[in-house]
């Protein structure tokens, strides 16, 4: 009975993340409106930060309330390949014709989400080698406090990319009336963000504890249950983009949410805990399979600038054998991870 109050606990917290993220998102719009922001600056910005707010309401819980780090980290490289396969995918099924992808999203936002896997893979790599934990049959390493400083402060060049990008007026200014005041938009944003925290909490609580009934490791969890039930509204929101003709907005949303999550996320649990102790034996393949799909993704926007329909099957086939994969390490049928 307890395992089936479990599983109700983690069906309800993802409706109310789901439905506080719509409703965070269309605040978020409206704010963007406001302040006049580009198509792809709101998708890539704003949609991104206001859709990746689970996720980092996520990292922050597990780190601070639950000692669960590497809980958080799970969600977060789960939600990132979550959104590079299936946002795109989703997309381009509900409308049902070719997606278009903008050359600023392919060779802009693309790009610099390739540069932001590549630094964080960087920094584990650098905790393994400076500060190592001795006494351990595998590879580790302590993440601290200065080496996160490399993600944060790449993030801020990403904001100054995109500052210059309005800047410069290179894109074209959406058309817009807005049917909430600031203040208004503002005051949901606010709200909303309240609820997401507290059904986050109902994520991880479900899932360190179904993880002890069923003998599985908590990190299998996070990288499946949790990271797809925050990355509910970033689908959510990138296929209402895509139906009202912004795929820029969605594509940009999906990779901007990745960047989100990987430099400011991950940074801000060891912000929080102090240090991070990484294991290299779970990371690497992790993260190997991680720039696979981004690499997929990338090439697959690169060919004539949309992606099809016999690519976004390929795409869904491919989250579809990460998830085995992490069952099978799970059970104990593989042992490239744990």
């Amino acid at each position: 009975m307890f395992l089936i109050g479990i599983i109700v606990l983690i069906i309800v917290s993802t409706v109310v993340v789901w439905k506080a993220s719509d409703a965070l998102g269309d605040a978020a719009d409206h704010l963007a409106y406001h302040h006049n922001m580009p198509s792809i600056v709101k998708g890539a910005i704003i949609a991104a930060v206001a859709s990746s707010f689970p996720e980092f309401a996520t990292v922050i819980l597990s780190t601070a309330i639950h000692n669960a780090f590497e809980l958080g980290v799970a969600a977060i490289v789960g939600s990132a390949l979550f959104n590079i396969l299936i946002i795109p995918a989703a997309c381009q099924i509900a409308i049902k014709k070719p997606l278009d992808a903008h050359r600023d999203i392919v060779f802009k936002e693309g790009q610099f989400y390739l540069i932001s896997v590549v630094v964080l893979l960087l920094i584990f790599t650098l905790s393994a080698l400076y500060f190592p934990v001795l006494g351990t049959e595998y590879l580790r390493g302590e993440l601290n406090r200065g080496l996160v400083l490399v993600p944060l402060l790449l993030y801020v060049l990403y904001l100054f990319i995109q500052h210059q990008e309005i800047k410069d007026g290179r894109h074209e200014i959406d058309t817009f009336e807005p049917e909430m005041s600031l203040a208004k938009s503002w005051g949901k944003l606010i709200l909303s963000m309240i609820l997401i925290f507290i059904a986050c909490e109902g994520l991880v609580y479900g899932a360190i504890e179904i993880g002890e009934i069923l003998h599985m490791p908590v990190v299998f969890w996070g990288l499946t249950v949790v990271a797809a039930g925050t990355s509910v509204p970033d689908t959510l929101i990138s296929v209402r983009d895509a139906k009202q003709g912004e795929a820029g907005a969605a594509l940009g949303n999906a990779f901007g949410s990745n960047v989100f999550d990987l430099l400011i996320c991950i940074p801000t649990g060891v912000l929080i805990a102090g240090t991070a102790v990484i294991a290299m034996n779970e990371v690497i393949p992790l993260m190997g399979f991680l720039t696979f799909a981004t690499l997929l993704t990338f090439i697959f926007l690169r060919i004539g600038l949309k992606l099809k329909r016999r690519e976004s099957i390929t795409m869904l086939g491919v989250y579809a054998v990460f998830v085995l994969w992490m069952l099978a390490e799970s059970l104990g049928f593989s042992h490239l991870v744990w």
